[in-house]
């Protein structure tokens, strides 16, 4: 099918986001979506931008994206195809997403956004790239499966690290327009995050790594048919609610989270959890006492959801590194402006976490300001934006205009001295059990701006009922094939299987060459990448060395 009629003209909108891509098939006579399509993983190793920015710069020998644009190209194509359409009726595509994976899929030069040092950009002969709004040729992207003559729409990016991703996040929001102090944060493996105060808005980008996503969780997965979202408390125990083919929260096994046992099995059964549904285990175990940071007071160590999804020790500490990460980052962002986190009224919370996570459970743990007394839920704004740019190329310049315009200054967290204070503290809490009360004593004497002890009763507004609101005619199509199987000789490998047992996202699989010789195999989609690399820790023989696969490209 095209459109309703099968003579219309299309566009695609892609969402190109650090856990995934997010692609819609629109029709241009009358804004009708069409279908949309979402991958469940993003096809570079790694767990953040960091991580995929690492992947692009060591697989290239001339700075440009090489292995790693092929990679997104032909994800990309996947998320195209499976949107079921006449590709040849396609007359635009209008992508947005931040500045790392915009230049991965257009092939552009990468090196600037890796090194931070001008003095190793200029040893190294690397200039700073331009990335404007721009319209062009879907020719330039090579090997992508649209007609060449379409259009390809660029939003631009404010300055070099505030991409068009925060661009789509503040301008959907309508957080510009407002008079009051703002804050937005787009919940996800690199969390984009901005606050405004007065004229002046300072951003910043926290790498929480995968566990908002549902990812380095045992049972984790992203937001997709089968994922637990929620959980709710009921008759002394847990519900949870799990998504169903339409990404709408239904009744799953209703179970005693200490002892596993089932007391209703619920209308929908469970494949794995994702970001928001360990959130609201977070929240609710620490409310009822099953959680003992960093530990589980259970008789198994472990507590239990539906159809066997459970939460580990392990889990609570990365879930922890997520909520303290961006905590550190909104405490950093005040500290930048001048005001007290407690001066923090509204927050808008976006992206798939930001919007299927229960808010009141998000503020008690630490997502969102607990001096907000209005959370607003508002959905997926990248694809929003590319949305608007397919259905109205013109508003193309009104959003390079409010780019020129916006008064912005970035945040580099990783140099910040009140971030690297703040999420030492959140470690101590959450996986070494520092009593709250004597976190609240260190953020006072180290001079950082306050917290309060308990959250406000904050008025939630959901914007959204989903982050894709609008699936379109034909619904949602789920993909789950991208990447590749990275490959490796370990000289010296003695066929263990350490690597392979010990790697949470099961990734690493051993085979041999036509010799017989090990062969270690990683799937690149799976793999958490430098943030883990649990297999070459854990390597007995001292032999897995994870930049192989690099070098094998």
């Amino acid at each position: 099918m095209t459109t309703k009629d099968g003579t219309g003209r299309l566009g695609i909108a892609l969402d190109l986001g650090t856990s995934g891509i997010r692609g819609q098939a629109i029709d241009l006579s009358t804004g009708q979506i069409v279908s949309t399509a979402i991958t469940t993983q993003h096809p570079l190793p790694g767990g953040n931008v960091m991580d995929h920015l690492h992947f692009a710069v060591e697989t290239s020998t001339d700075g440009m994206s090489g292995v790693a644009h092929d990679l997104m190209v032909d994800t990309a194509n996947k998320v195209i195809r499976a949107l079921g359409v006449d590709l040849a009726r396609v007359d635009r595509l209008a992508i947005c997403g931040n500045p790392i994976q915009l230049s991965l899929f257009q092939g552009m030069e990468i090196r600037d956004l890796a090194y931070a040092g001008r003095h190793k950009r200029e040893s190294l002969g690397v200039e700073i790239q331009p990335r404007d709004a721009r319209v062009g040729l879907v020719a330039e992207i090579a090997g992508l499966d649209l007609p060449a003559e379409a259009a390809l729409i660029v939003p631009p990016a404010v300055a070099h690290e505030i991409g068009a991703d925060a661009l789509a996040m503040m301008v959907k929001s309508s957080m510009l327009d407002r008079d009051e102090i703002a804050l937005v944060t787009d919940y996800g493996t690199n969390a984009e995050m901005a606050l405004k105060v007065g004229d002046s808005i300072v951003t910043g980008s926290a790498a929480c790594g995968p566990a908002f996503e549902g990812q380095a969780i045992a049972f984790g997965m992203l937001a997709a048919p089968g994922a637990i979202s929620d959980l709710v408390r009921e008759d002394g125990v847990y519900r949870s609610l799990v998504l169903d083919e339409d990404m709408m929260p239904q009744p799953g096994q209703l179970v005693d989270p200490r002892t596993g046992e089932v007391r209703d099995e619920g209308t929908i059964a469970a494949r794995g959890i994702t970001g928001t549904g360990v959130m609201a285990v977070i929240a609710l175990g620490l409310e009822d006492g099953l959680l003992k940071l960093p530990g589980i007071d259970s008789p198994d160590g472990r507590l239990h959801l539906a159809n066997g999804v459970v939460l580990t020790k392990d889990d609570v500490g990365e879930v922890g590194k997520a909520i303290g990460a961006a905590r550190a980052g909104h405490l950093t962002l005040a500290a930048e402006l001048g005001i007290d986190v407690e001066d923090i009224k509204v927050a808008y919370m976006a992206g798939a976490s930001g919007t299927y996570v229960d808010a009141h459970k998000a503020q008690s743990i630490g997502m969102a300001p607990a001096s907000a007394t209005t959370l607003i839920q508002i959905g997926n704004t990248s694809l929003m934006m590319a949305r608007d740019l397919v259905l109205d190329p013109e508003r193309l310049r009104q959003v390079e205009k409010i780019a020129r315009e916006l008064r912005a200054r970035h945040s580099m967290f990783a140099e910040a001295p009140v971030f690297k204070q703040a999420y030492v503290l959140e470690l101590a809490y959450w996986t070494e059990g520092m009593p709250w009360e004597m976190y609240l004593k260190f953020i006072k004497k180290m001079g950082l701006p306050p917290l309060r002890e308990f959250p406000e009763e904050a008025d939630v507004r959901r914007w959204v009922e989903r982050d894709i609101p609008d699936f379109g005619l034909e619904g949602l199509r789920v993909v789950h094939d991208v990447g590749m199987v990275m490959v490796a000789a370990m000289e010296g490998c003695t066929e263990c299987s350490t690597c392979k047992d010990v790697c949470p996202e099961d990734a690493v699989s051993i085979t041999h060459d036509e010799q017989g010789r090990p062969l270690v195999e990683v799937e690149s989609a799976r793999c958490l990448g430098l943030s883990c690399l649990r297999c070459q820790i854990s390597c007995p023989e001292r032999v897995f060395q994870f930049s192989k696969f690099l070098r094998a490209r």
